[in-house]
């Protein structure tokens, strides 16, 4: 069964039929059943919420394996007995593709509705488009769309080796694959370039497309590449990145977990040695 079997992002329906996969957040933590046994993305009837969840606006995503998926914003004070939060970074590793794609849409629709209540041209509040996932100016008639900001993310090779860097957002030890955000007017190969070049002061040849990633925080599409060395020494920005190095296929240091682009990068490189 392909991805496009499993997920659908369509209009709401006027009612929500079976269970429904609430994505609950507060935060930016997502809200899961305490009870390890019901899964990381559990189904539940309609009207399983509590009645004060139930007033706030709920964001219809689409269906996932035929079900129904909803994104609520949790208010602060209420509680939910037998849900705790977890880091969504921890959970996204952890889902298979589809299941990424919909919490990835639960985060961003959120974000994105928070943060374009109001119209950016004429600053009158917006309400919900009719068809299409948008919102719009009821006085100026803009219409706002939710922001998709592509990024580039790539494993730069030299024979056996890899270049994998760290930067000070990272947790003590962590090494990753370059990356950086696309800038307005230019390519993605030239991103490619760009990034690495500013970062390290390594040129790079050969560049290959790998694949894309959604990455919701809180909006970006990583867009994966292979590339070669091409000349140059490294020398850090001190800036994004602290510490950058060549390692060795078979002595790589602490990497991003599966699930992961950054990982997946590493992971095909390495079965193509």
């Amino acid at each position: 069964m392909t991805l496009f079997d499993r997920i659908a992002f369509s209009a709401a329906p006027e009612r929500l039929d079976g269970d429904v996969v609430w994505f609950l957040f507060r935060d930016g933590r997502l809200l899961l059943p305490e009870d390890p046994g019901q899964g990381l993305l559990p189904a539940f009837p309609a009207r399983f919420l509590d009645p004060e969840l139930e007033a706030q606006e709920q964001h219809y995503l689409g269906r996932l394996d035929e079900q129904h998926c909803c994104a609520v914003a949790v208010p602060e004070h209420l509680e939910l007995p037998g849900m705790v939060e977890e880091d969504m970074r921890r959970v996204l590793v952890q889902l298979d593709e589809a299941q990424y794609a919909m919490l990835s849409r639960a985060a961003q629709a959120l974000s994105w509705r928070r943060n374009h209540r109001y119209c950016s041209c004429c600053g009158e509040q917006t309400r919900p488009h009719d068809n299409d996932w948008a919102m719009v100016c009821p006085a100026c008639g803009y219409t706002q769309y939710p922001r998709i900001t592509p990024c580039v993310i790539m494993l730069v090779t030299r024979g056996d080796k890899a270049l994998l860097a760290r930067s000070a957002r990272f947790p003590e030890g962590l090494f990753s694959c370059l990356a950086g955000f696309m800038e307005a007017g230019e390519s993605a190969e030239h991103a490619v370039a760009r990034e690495v070049h500013e970062e390290t002061g390594i040129r790079v040849r050969n560049l290959r497309y790998f694949g894309s990633q959604s990455w919701p925080f809180p909006h970006s599409l990583m867009l994966g590449f292979h590339a070669e060395y091409d000349g140059g020494e490294i020398v850090v920005d001190d800036d994004e990145i602290v510490e950058a190095h060549w390692f060795d296929a078979d002595s790589l240091p602490r990497v991003p977990p599966r699930g992961s682009i950054a990982r997946s990068l590493i992971e095909s490189w390495r079965a193509s040695l």
